[in-house]
């Protein structure tokens, strides 16, 4: 089978390793274990590879570069326009030459995908979209449009798309799915927490507006004001990481919060195992990986009612939903924390729900999805 990747994700070439962004390869892998041939349309980048990327493995491998597109300034939406009838040949060209098209959405490059597979409606196709998929929420044009373009059966004919969550009034192209990033040998028993002493909590993720790490931070800091003895310590890097160790430092917060940037997988999977919560405020989400990857082990999720973030927490019978709002989210949170027997009861439940998403899983779903 020849397998055409179109994504917008970023890619790192030293020699012949191609690497990305560490879940999203660990993902592709699976798939390509069960392909012949695979050709990847996406951007490069000049970056080393980081602690959290990994390496592609597949010894049949064409890498086609493509420009990025962005539309966050006038100068850059301008540049652009001149790039996007390239990126359509490239596309079209490869999708005409693949057995099986393989979308990632959203994202700029994969409504340039959705709009090129319109011309190829014999061919096998899947789509992957990892952002929110609640059609009520409210998304950038170019996101809505996708989700239309997918939803169209007319358009998208022999097209599966895979989305988070079960939403009410979808086309039958349409199916639920899921990400996982343990496997069936990795489950185990969760420890036993105590959660009437000190409290430990974890934040894992980009460290950007929409994940709202500093939203995060504040609620520790409130509740430690409310006199709870609770700690964070926050996973990953990104552009706000020197705001916020500076209002760590202003706000006399360093015995409580620490920064510790990206690390690798096993690093966050041991402290993952340790902390008593995660918690993730974040403005919008998919199939929130961290939030999955906490509950593995036990580990309480507080997190944002938003897409199908509820879903996931059973809502609040596995985790505990907070607004957005600081004062709502440290009510609720304070709530929770004065009764340990249901945070116990919490703590099970969320385990027993994730350790049934594994890689094992995901990938015999994958294989369903490549024999069509």
């Amino acid at each position: 089978m020849r397998f055409l990747i179109i994504t917008h994700v970023e890619h790192q070439v030293n020699g012949e390793d191609i690497s990305a962004y560490g879940p999203y390869v660990r993902e592709m892998n699976l798939w390509l274990k069960h392909v012949d041939e695979v050709t990847l349309i996406a951007p490069k980048n000049n970056k080393s590879k980081s602690l959290i990327d990994l390496s592609y493995n597949h010894d049949n491998l064409n890498f086609k570069v493509i420009p990025s597109v962005e539309f966050t300034s006038l100068k850059k939406a301008f540049l652009s326009v001149f790039k996007i009838p390239v990126i359509l040949y490239s596309i079209f060209n490869a999708c005409r030459k693949a057995d099986h098209i393989h979308l990632r959405c959203p994202g700029n490059i994969g409504l340039l995908g959705c709009l090129v597979q319109v011309s190829f409606p014999k061919k096998t196709k899947t789509a992957k979209y990892a952002g929110n998929w609640d059609p009520n929420t409210v998304q950038p044009v170019s996101y809505k449009l996708q989700k239309w373009l997918l939803s169209n059966t007319f358009l998208t004919k022999n097209m599966t798309a895979l989305v988070y969550g079960d939403w009410k009034n979808q086309t039958r192209n349409i199916k639920p799915f899921f990400t996982a990033t343990y496997k069936n040998n990795e489950r185990q028993v969760p420890k036993n927490r105590d959660y009437s002493g000190e409290l430990k909590l974890v934040f894992v993720g980009s460290l950007v507006e929409g994940k709202r790490p500093l939203l995060a931070i504040q609620i520790i800091e409130k509740l430690n004001k409310l006199g709870f003895d609770i700690s964070l310590d926050l996973y990953g890097d990104g552009v706000l990481k020197a705001d916020l160790e500076t209002y760590v430092n202003e706000n006399n917060l360093k015995s409580k919060v620490r920064l510790f940037g990206n690390q690798k997988k096993e690093v966050v999977k041991d402290v993952l195992k340790e902390s008593h919560f995660l918690i993730l405020p974040s403005k919008s989400e998919g199939w929130p990986k961290a939030v999955a990857e906490a509950m593995f082990f036990g580990a309480i999720p507080i997190a944002t009612s938003i897409s199908c973030v509820p879903y996931m927490l059973d809502y609040g019978n596995r985790g505990v939903l907070i607004d957005r709002d600081l004062k709502k989210a440290v009510e609720t949170v304070r709530l929770c924390l004065d009764d340990s027997e249901r945070l116990k009861l919490m703590s099970i439940k969320a385990s027993q729900w994730s350790q049934k998403y594994t890689l094992d899983v995901f990938e015999s779903e994958i294989i369903k999805l490549l024999k069509g």
